[in-house]
């Protein structure tokens, strides 16, 4: 492939993912707060969750850049 298009691959793949994290996040932040329990021992599952989530979510957006920056040095 021509780096012009994996730069384009690269760029449609931040975008989905960080779309799937948000949507997956809403998600699972819907399901604790449908939990009877009261809101203080429900937090610790929100803040675990969202650090989770979003941890992913960066882990897999440097690598994306890091794929980015090697076609720039003209790596493949």
């Amino acid at each position: 492939m021509e780096t012009k298009h994996k730069r384009t691959i690269i760029q449609w793949l931040k975008r989905v993912s960080a779309v799937l994290a948000v949507a997956m996040w809403g998600y699972v932040i819907f399901i604790i707060s449908q939990d009877p329990a009261p809101f203080a021992k429900q937090v610790p599952y929100c803040m675990g969750s969202t650090m989770l989530i979003f941890g992913i979510l960066t882990g897999i957006y440097k690598g994306l850049e890091y794929w980015e920056a090697q076609l720039d040095k003209g790596v493949s």
